[in-house]
């Protein structure tokens, strides 16, 4: 039977769950995924440049290379990578191990400077047709002896099983590293793509300390890179960076910390006394108020002073802000800001007490989905011309808001100061709207920090 056009028209409250009817770890039903414009966050090819004066080689199908090929362009980073490609009788012939090894080969060999290291990204056809890692990595690595050689993974297909390509990224991005003799007084704060913040309580806390601080964005030489295996004590607050901080302990020696990103105060508490508590053991001691009365209490004074000017404004959050938007939200909605919606397409496993506490108090919450195929109709929803204060970029994209904090993966903030930045963030946000759209179509926010080398 024949329709009319426009019938049955898709509307944004199709994609939404609330809160008190939400499941754990996911909300919605899988299906055919959309992918929206506001692409801040990085991906393998800006983090895999953070490895100065490396070369990547991006060994995959066509239809694959276009968008790797796209951001190392938009990086102008081409200088610095390179492609084979796979085609259908490669597959058929099941000569994907030579194509591989003489593909690389031949790209090394033409460089016209030798790099200290290549990162050699296989996709998922190598997966599915079982290729041997061994024969292709052990022959190149024979081959070129003077060069550092990394197996890196373009494999989609593991997104949902295991470590995700985010996290096995991360954790390859120190397998470089090679042992050396070890320094009680470095410490590396490792797995993420933008430098910690200066004025974040974990750095300021080491710096005080007297501690040499090694993080991959500072590293403007192949050396440098090398150096940060001299750490002790390995910290990361990324949840993504967890695997990749336990194996380099593993490797290496010395012992890695995690500090979760969190906006609770006891939480955060926590996390910074167990740092000091582990320095300790090695003879360090650490100006630390263990309570942080002054620290709490200046983000009071934040709250206050963010509330009084945004009001009742509705507020949006989503997850590529931090990587727990639902205990920036507890944190919000506690301090009577009107937060009425998060975008995210799962919960991570540590904000299962937020989404407990947030499904018992406010299960009218709204949340989203932002790959849903129905999302791409949430940018052209009727607003009757409310304004909106959203938090992270796609939340601003979805609510097409000019009014927004335009911060991706944490922005390297951390501890206390991550609530007071990110509520000064708020009112700037509210009083001084952006151009959403031109901005949020940058890829890798900030990525420029990794071309140095």
């Amino acid at each position: 039977m024949l329709k009319k056009i426009g019938e049955n028209r898709i509307t944004e409250n199709d994609a939404l769950v609330r809160m008190g009817e939400a499941n754990f770890p996911v909300p919605f039903k899988g299906g055919l995924e959309y992918a929206s414009p506001a692409r801040g966050t990085w991906n393998i090819v800006h983090t895999g440049m953070l490895i100065p004066e490396a070369h990547e080689i991006f060994v995959c199908a066509a239809s694959c290379l276009r968008g790797v090929v796209l951001t190392a362009a938009e990086m102008d980073a081409m200088d610095r990578f390179s492609t084979v490609e796979v085609k259908e009788n490669n597959l058929l012939d099941g000569n994907l191990e030579e194509l591989l090894i003489d593909g690389v080969s031949d790209v090394i060999d033409k460089l016209e400077k030798r790099p200290p290291a290549v990162l050699v990204y296989t996709s998922c056809v190598h997966h599915f047709t079982g290729c041997d890692w061994g024969v292709m990595f052990g022959t190149l690595r024979e081959r070129f002896s003077d060069i550092d050689i990394v197996d890196c993974y373009m494999n989609p297909t593991l997104r949902k099983s295991g470590l995700t390509p985010d996290q096995t990224m991360r954790r390859q991005l120190y397998a470089l590293l090679k042992p050396r003799e070890k320094n009680s007084n470095a410490v590396a704060i490792i797995g993420n793509d933008l430098p910690t913040r200066k004025n974040s309580d974990l750095y300021k806390i080491l710096k005080a300390s007297g501690l040499k601080i090694h993080e991959i964005t500072s590293c403007r030489t192949y050396a440098e890179y090398q150096e940060m295996a001299e750490s002790s004590l390995y910290i990361t607050y990324y949840p993504a960076a967890k695997a990749g901080g336990d194996a380099l302990a593993k490797r290496l020696g010395g012992k890695h910390i995690y500090l979760p990103y969190s906006w609770d105060y006891m939480e955060i508490t926590r996390a910074l006394n167990s740092l000091k508590s582990e320095f300790e053991g090695y003879g360090i001691s650490m100006d630390i108020d263990k309570d942080y009365d002054q620290s709490i209490s200046e983000c009071e004074k934040a709250f206050e002073k963010t509330l009084k000017l945004v009001g009742d404004t509705p507020i949006a959050i989503d997850y590529t802000f931090c990587p727990r938007p639902t205990s920036v939200a507890k944190m919000l909605l506690n301090h009577g800001f009107n937060v009425k919606r998060i975008y995210l397409d799962s919960f991570t496993g540590e904000e299962k007490e937020d989404y407990e506490y947030l499904k018992e108090n406010h299960p009218d919450l709204e949340l989203y989905p932002t790959v849903d195929v129905r999302s791409r109709f949430l940018a052209s929803a009727e607003r009757d011309g409310q304004k909106w204060l959203a938090i992270g970029q796609k939340a601003a994209y979805f609510l097409n808001t000019d009014h927004f904090v335009n911060i991706v993966e944490g922005g390297g903030m951390f501890g206390f100061e991550a609530i007071t930045d990110t509520l000064e963030l708020m009112c700037d946000a509210f009083e001084n709207p952006k151009n959403m759209r031109s901005l949020v179509q940058i890829k890798g926010m900030g990525c420029g920090n990794c071309c140095m080398g």
